[in-house]
């Protein structure tokens, strides 16, 4: 935000769109949900979705337009292709002279206005309008995005022999990335992976942790692909020899979206991957993980501990991020002060200080986290505890009266245990810091638009061991597939959970060099349920299949 720029809330409330007891509720679901103010406060229902429109423009010097009685000219819309308008979520509105004006449905990002000033070749400036109402005048005066095979067709034949940067500057290419992006969001997808083979040029999805390939363009728009992402992300384009790290943010049918590229060099091309973070698409609130009432409520009694060190784990891709998140916002409150150190910064909180991580010039979790501790914070969130230092400087901020929560890779939560003393970190001290242990996997949610329930094999059964019993004369689910789910059967995902809360029985146990079987063992006595039985019920309640918990989970 720039310097003097006037808050939203303040702009309403002087414009008696609201009061200040009203802010202050707003202000406050904003920070357990992590949602912007202004949709809070329509949420609330204490001002309309119009207010906050009008406030937004007067925040940013912008023009408001109300696009229910407001037509575009048809100059305007000449300017600007359908798969640009679609992609971006703008719909063009008028030519003042030679500046061409746009309704965007975020005023904060310039990065689109910057975008359409490329593409168009002229000056841009925004007007603020629903976003709601752009998408519906856009499909009302473009009618239906083109395929992406279209766009396909168009880039490989405007595309010829012209050098890597002249057409990755071509309409047909970016238009065809701006197809590429805008489907991989609508699509829930978490990356979109470019591969070059002998001969092929393959795209892929990874949608609910699953790879599933999309029309594949010919190869000779391999390199201009390529070349346009690495323009985008400030990459060196001729340098095709060594991987290169990068980051887009963009604006992909009005909703923020923050693009993370790695490129990597292969012996028959340069290939990228694509990790898109999704703002609009995480819901913050520990509720919506997955969690049963009763594990929300231990993990959000965990956020409110006055010292200690809780841990999350599980292998990469597990949410582990998203559950330290949620239990920050949890947590996320004016009277306390909240530090985290992570790498990457993956999405934005309000209210809390965020520190990235960079190897390259010594800011390591280590050094920052000492530096954390000079700064007066409540509770810390350490991205990943690697080494034994980071685990050191952790266990050493918990006994100076900080909460710390990190992520550690092991399989379940008591093997955690071992990897902390394999560190370097003496059983004393984890007795003494260690609160919790909270271990998950994500399973693919059945499709509802396709499920259909059977009568399980008793071969299926037992494969689930001693814990076979708990599914007899339970209805199981499965997806068909459909247009929905992409033929999958699957449509989202969700958490199941292993919460092993660190008591004194466990702390005995660990004194004694007890092994992870015996820790495992002491802590369902003393009423953990394991990721295998959290999965279980999971396909007792229709949500998930046998085969996603067979597959996330061992006994």
């Amino acid at each position: 935000m720039s310097e003097g720029r006037r808050l939203l809330g303040q702009i309403l409330k002087a414009g008696k769109a609201i009061r200040e007891g009203e802010l202050q509720e707003a202000l406050a679901s904003q920070r357990k949900t992590g949602g912007l103010i202004g949709q809070c406060l329509v949420d609330l229902g204490h001002c309309t979705a119009k207010d906050v429109l009008v406030a937004l423009a007067e925040q940013v010097g912008m023009e408001a337009v109300d696009l229910s009685s407001t037509a575009p000219t048809p100059a305007a819309l000449e300017l600007v292709d359908s798969s640009t308008a679609h992609a971006f979520g703008v719909l063009p509105l008028r030519v003042d002279g030679d500046v061409l004006v746009v309704t965007i449905g975020d005023p904060l990002n310039t990065a689109v206005l910057e975008d359409l000033r490329f593409t168009t070749g002229r000056d841009v400036r925004g007007a603020v309008a629903d976003a709601q109402l752009i998408r519906a005048r856009v499909l009302e005066h473009y009618g239906e995005e083109a395929s992406l095979a279209d766009a396909i067709a168009a880039a490989a034949d405007a595309v010829g022999g012209e050098d890597a940067e002249s057409a990755a500057s071509s309409q047909p290419v970016v238009r065809l990335l701006n197809s590429i992006l805008h489907r991989a969001i609508r699509d829930r997808a978490s990356d979109i992976h470019f591969e070059v083979f002998p001969g092929e040029f393959r795209i892929r999805y990874r949608v609910d942790g699953s790879l599933y390939e999309v029309e594949a363009p010919p190869p000779h728009l391999a390199l201009p692909l390529v070349s346009r992402i690495k323009v985008m992300s400030s990459l060196d384009i001729t340098e095709t020899r060594v991987p290169q790290d990068g980051r887009i943010e963009l604006s992909i049918d009005g909703q923020p979206v923050d693009l993370r590229i790695a490129t990597l060099p292969g012996i028959s091309g340069e290939g990228c991957v694509m990790r898109i973070l999704d703002r609009s698409a995480v819901n913050l609130e520990l509720s919506a993980l997955g969690l049963r009432a009763e594990e929300a409520e231990a993990l959000a009694a965990l956020t409110r501990l006055p010292h200690g060190v809780v841990l999350v784990t599980g292998p990469t891709g597990s949410g582990k991020t998203t559950t330290l998140y949620a239990m920050l916002q949890e947590a996320n409150d004016p009277a306390i002060k909240i530090i985290t150190t992570e790498d990457p910064v993956e999405y934005d909180i309000e209210g809390i200080v965020q520190i990235p991580i960079n190897d390259d010039i010594g800011v390591t979790y280590a050094a920052v986290l000492r530096t954390i501790l000079r700064q007066d914070p409540d509770k810390i969130l350490v991205g990943e505890i690697r080494d034994e230092e980071t685990a050191a400087v952790a266990v050493e901020a918990s006994l100076t009266g900080h909460t710390v929560f990190s992520t550690v890779h092991t399989n379940d939560a008591p093997g955690t245990i071992t990897r902390l003393i394999d560190m370097g970190i003496q059983p004393f001290l984890i007795t003494a810091t260690l609160q919790a242990v909270v271990a998950q996997r994500l399973v693919r949610r059945v499709c509802e638009g396709c499920r259909e329930g059977y009568e399980p094999e008793e071969e299926v059964l037992m494969e689930f061991g001693p814990d076979a019993e708990l599914l007899r004369g339970a209805t199981f689910q499965y997806g068909r597939g459909c247009e929905r789910c992409h033929h999958t059967g699957y449509k989202g995902r969700l958490g199941i959970f292993e919460i092993m809360l660190v008591g004194d029985a466990l702390r005995a146990a660990i004194l004694e060099n007890a092994s992870s079987t015996e820790l495992r063992e002491l802590a369902v006595s003393s009423g953990m349920h394991t990721l295998r039985q959290s999965g279980i019920r999971a396909i007792t309640e229709g949500q998930t299949s046998v085969e996603e918990v067979l597959r996330e989970t061992t006994l």
